[in-house]
């Protein structure tokens, strides 16, 4: 605890600075929010890393959209609501697919150098995808490519200012209306209050809570975190996506191998060189990352091995390295040469289905704050995102939460500065401890697979942890170590609730879907879980 007179010290510290916008996240979403927002104001970007540091940046896939003549808005709406096994809210559908196509399109006359052939798109196929919308930049970096792209369509905003290494800490508000926030700038080691008529959450997601993640260090799920601690609803965070293919080597973290691999033909195969996907689903190794994850799941488990096989073996060498080269060249520093060794894969957690409840315009259910991207619960990924739909959702719905914050007034009331929070490094190792046995109690009790007894288990654990914490707590490490705790306590808490299987969330006890539960189920500090019909 620091003493008053440390305290008093840490005050005149405090930087106060004021925007109309204030944008946490540097993501696609981020970026596509601050690029809108600027239109209408002064924004603010935080970060935690760096700019480019995101799930975003890192996406291999592609991004889905139906601009081929043979292609629709409704037929990529109709694979959409099918992966998302009846959850997936059809109006948002509707505006992600249409919306969509507009907001790629408009990308293009920018001058986004999405690959081409013959002067023509290259469109690949994705798990769950009936056709070939899957726009790619740079072959398998397309993440990379939109995400710098659209950084530098920011920085030519001169009324956006951005924060690197700057950690959201608290939302702070009045009564239930966002007022700013609180954050800790780790070069100046100061506490900074941003002052704002409206914040957006674009912080990503949640799955490096896990001990085997796709995912940058930087996805710990502070977004969920901020907003369930400012009371704001968290939506649907059961479902938690498996990467089928991600690389399996002891010792070293999951590398993703991206589905479009799959899409260009690639086998998984069992140990004894059999393509069981086949006799699985009619798509076979496309078929939706659920399926696929969790029958690779199944044959691991028969087997008693820790992996799989991908095999690119029978496809065109020369074209599947021209296609994948960064793929190719990351595979080369493992040893592994992917078109002529059998790739050892296992699903890893890959990405938050669910997250921050929002409207149609990315508002929560409090006055002035916005969730978009992953951190987000639009209700268009249903109960299983469709392969390639998460970067158009950051296109689409950090363009509308950007356009609805504009049109929010000051805030009333005047801002009570918090207290500061500081960074003791004697508690570093005590939060690494508990990061660690949280990432192994998730792996091991909510996997790709659950059941009531280890959902319960890990439940207590968390809820002993988090109580260990106060919620007030002024120390970094500490505060981390207790958010971290109440996100694993509420994805445990919401997969004990949905007694059934469907889409990313499977139980042993419950294994077939429950027409009782196509609903989503929402839930808010302080008060019971509640559900909320599906909107068909």
């Amino acid at each position: 605890m620091l003493t008053l007179h440390a305290r008093l010290q840490e005050a005149d510290k405090m930087q106060v600075l004021e925007f109309d916008t204030v944008i946490i996240g540097s993501g696609l979403a981020g970026l596509a929010a601050s690029y809108n927002a600027a239109n209408f104001g002064s924004v603010a970007i935080i970060t935690k890393s760096q700019l480019d540091t995101s799930n975003s940046y890192y996406a291999q896939g592609g991004i889905a959209a139906a601009i081929d003549k043979t292609d629709s808005p409704e037929l990529h709406l109709r694979d959409t609501m099918v992966t998302g096994r009846g959850l997936c809210d059809r109006d948002a559908v509707e505006i992600l697919v249409n919306e969509g196509r507009e907001r790629v399109l408009e990308l293009i006359d920018l001058g986004m150098p999405f690959d081409k052939e013959n002067g023509e798109f290259v469109l690949g196929l994705e798990g769950g995808h009936n056709k070939r919308r899957i726009l790619h930049s740079g072959g398998d970096a397309t993440g990379k490519e939109l995400t710098c792209f659209q950084l530098e369509l920011v920085k030519q905003k001169e009324n956006i200012q951005a924060f690197e290494y700057v950690a959201a800490l608290r939302l702070l508000q009045n009564e239930n209306c966002i007022q700013g926030v609180q954050a800790y700038d780790f070069k100046s080691k100061k506490n900074i209050v941003f002052k704002a008529k409206a914040v957006i959450l674009a912080t990503g997601g949640l799955s490096r809570i896990f001990e085997r993640s796709t995912n940058p260090h930087t996805a710990t799920g502070d977004g969920v975190a901020l907003a369930y601690a400012a009371g704001a609803q968290i939506a649907d965070l059961e479902f938690i996506q498996f990467h089928p293919s991600a690389l399996y080597v002891p010792g070293k973290n999951a590398y993703l191998i991206s589905e479009a691999v799959r899409g260009e033909g690639a086998w998984i195969l069992n140990h004894e060189g059999e393509r069981f996907m086949k006799d699985i689903h009619p798509l076979a190794e496309l078929a939706p990352r659920d399926v696929v994850a969790y029958s690779i799941f199944r044959q691991i488990q028969k087997s008693g091995k820790k992996n799989i096989f991908l095999s690119l073996k029978h496809l065109d060498e020369q074209q599947i390295k021209q296609r994948f080269k960064n793929i190719d060249s990351h595979l080369k520093e493992y040893g592994f040469d992917m078109t002529k060794d059998l790739l050892p894969i296992s699903p890893a957690a890959h990405y938050m289905v669910g997250g921050v409840h929002t409207n149609l315009n990315a508002e929560t259910n409090i006055s002035g704050l916005f969730a978009c991207g992953e951190v987000a619960s639009t209700g268009v990924m249903g109960a299983n995102r469709l392969a390639s739909n998460s970067l158009l959702e950051c296109l689409v719905f950090g363009k509308r939460a950007s356009e609805k914050a504009a049109t929010q007034k000051k805030p009333a009331g005047e801002l009570i500065l918090p207290e500061p929070v500081h960074v003791d490094t004697a508690n570093e190792q005590l939060f690494l401890k508990y990061q660690n046995e949280m990432s192994v109690l998730m792996s091991e009790n909510l996997g790709i697979v659950r059941n009531k007894t280890t959902l319960q288990k890990a439940l207590d654990r968390c809820h002993e942890i988090e109580t260990s914490f106060a919620p007030d707590a002024n120390e970094y490490n500490l505060l981390k170590i207790r958010n971290t705790a109440t996100l694993c306590k509420l994805i445990a808490q919401s997969a004990l609730v949905r007694e059934e299987s469907r889409g990313g969330h499977i139980r042993e006890d419950f294994q077939k879907e429950n027409p009782d539960f196509k609903v989503h189920i929402l839930q808010q500090k302080g008060c019971n879980y509640q559900f909320e019909n599906v909107r068909d």
